[in-house]
């Protein structure tokens, strides 16, 4: 891996300093293990939910944002094509993972077939294919891996994913993002991986704002790994302002420079995961990928936070991140 590293959008390579203003953890689209076999679903077309993004897409852009990271992973209803199309017809930089879920969610198919060889090697050999060579036969290579992990414990699924992705990260030079449920267990998943020989810059421990325990935040990042502040809207699971207010004790702790932002939005759905109509209607409204540029900067600005000191949430931090 050469010094000036370049990242695998959907488009193409790029370099980290072409990325721009930039969200972490963005989904254009996700489908739930099992939406194939519910057949009387109303899944949109695909032609709809590519116009559909490309709208959002807009969006962004007329807030001046350039890239996103959509962490979607293989077993999540991941659709390369859906964000390569996306990315042309807007001239948007989007970069797609590579990598499994937590058990509870995604963990079947490796589950079971964990029962008849090593699975972990069999998972990086997966993941590094889809970094160097592409996903199937499209073409497009994924520029990061993702993993989770579920509630209360790490389990040995897990573990086994966890230690896939750090093969494939050795392998490739490729950075590692995570989903955690609650802010919790990050820094186990840090331990994990970092005990494979996992740099710790090249790991983001994703939804780091479901917790305002300052004392958890500053294990992570002790130890030298990201935090993803990348939640912002979903009020449901933890209001903004106290994601704000962990934010600005990072920041006012000496940690700007290792925190990135985003929403977690989820712009289309495989199958009918919300069957109640009241619930489907408010998904815009719920998932909006605007939200920090229009609401939480305000707050941000109101606490002190700088200019300059967004921009390095957007911009500098996202950049130096991939440069590794």
């Amino acid at each position: 891996m050469t010094e000036a590293r370049q990242i695998a959008t959907v488009c193409g390579a790029i370099h980290p300093d072409e990325l721009g203003p930039t969200l972490m953890h963005e989904h254009l689209l996700i489908g739930y293990p099992g939406w194939e076999g519910d057949t009387l679903s109303r899944a949109p077309e695909w032609e709809v939910m590519a116009r559909r993004c490309i709208s959002r897409i807009r969006d962004l852009q007329e807030l001046g944002l350039r890239s996103l990271v959509d962490p979607c992973p293989n077993d999540l209803g991941r659709d390369a094509g859906l964000m390569r199309e996306v990315a042309s017809e807007t001239g948007f930089q989007i970069i797609c993972a590579t990598g499994l879920y937590k058990e509870e969610e995604g963990g079947a198919y490796w589950r079971f077939r964990s029962q008849f060889g090593d699975a972990a090697t069999e998972m990086a050999k997966l993941f590094t294919h889809e970094l160097e060579e592409g996903i199937a036969d499209t073409g497009i290579r994924a520029g990061i891996i993702k993993v989770g992990t579920g509630h209360g414990q790490i389990t040995d699924y897990e573990r086994l994913v966890l230690e896939a992705a750090a093969s494939a990260s050795l392998a490739t030079g490729a950075p590692i993002t995570t989903h955690t449920d609650q802010g919790r267990l990050g820094d186990e998943q840090q331990e994990i991986l970092s005990s494979f020989g996992v740099p710790p810059q090249r790991i983001i421990i994703g939804h780091s704002c479901g917790t305002t325990d300052h004392d958890y935040h500053l294990r992570i990042v002790r130890r030298g790994s990201w935090l993803g502040f990348d939640r912002f809207g979903l009020e449901q699971l933890m209001p903004d302002r106290e994601r704000v207010a962990a934010l600005v004790r990072l920041i006012g702790s000496g940690h700007l420079e290792q925190l990135v932002v985003s929403h977690d939005s989820v712009w289309c759905w495989r199958g009918d995961p919300f069957p109640v109509e009241e619930i489907r209607s408010s998904l815009d409204s719920f998932f909006d990928p605007t939200h920090f540029h229009r609401n939480i900067i305000p707050m941000l600005k109101a606490e002190g936070i700088s200019d300059r000191q967004i921009e390095t949430l957007l911009v500098d931090n996202p950049r130096r991140f991939f440069h590794g």
